[in-house]
């Protein structure tokens, strides 16, 4: 069944039955690996992508439900990596590991969307869908005080 929806601003249309999880849309038919597989039960956000503007759990959508929909992956999120919450997460050095951080942006990304310029306390609320094994949480929360007062 072809299903047509916008990536990163380019129609695409996909062959793959309506229950398949967006994810594995993106990664495997659409070549975009940004977007991680952690859990696959929508728990640790390292899978969030927008969809319409809205962060969403792409291993828990299927791929149906963004049919004539606008997704956004972390390599759509800006042309150059310059967003200002990817220049903050390498100003603040979140990274360790790495694997959550597409996740963690696309997450941050949303919140700046929704709230500018959102408290300590409504950040950490916010960024709870997320998880870093790493415990990168204290740079996380400085990266999007620093995005949200330099954007």
């Amino acid at each position: 069944m072809a299903i047509s929806f916008k990536v990163n601003g380019r129609a695409v249309d996909v062959n793959a039955p309506p229950d398949t999880p967006l994810l594995w849309v993106l990664r495997e038919e659409l070549k975009l690996p940004g977007t991680k597989f952690g859990c696959g039960v929508g728990q640790c956000g390292a899978c969030m992508v927008h969809v319409d503007g809205d962060r969403t759990f792409s291993c828990q959508a299927p791929v149906a439900a963004v049919a004539h929909r606008s997704v956004t992956t972390i390599e759509g999120l800006s042309a150059h990596s310059d967003h200002p919450v990817q220049k903050a997460w390498l100003a603040e050095r979140v990274p360790q590991c790495g694997y959550c951080q597409s996740g963690q942006i696309m997450s941050a990304a949303a919140l700046l969307k929704d709230h500018p310029h959102p408290t300590r306390a409504q950040i950490v609320e916010y960024m709870s869908t997320n998880i870093c094994r790493c415990g990168t949480y204290p740079r996380i929360v400085r990266a999007i005080e620093r995005a949200a007062r330099e954007s």
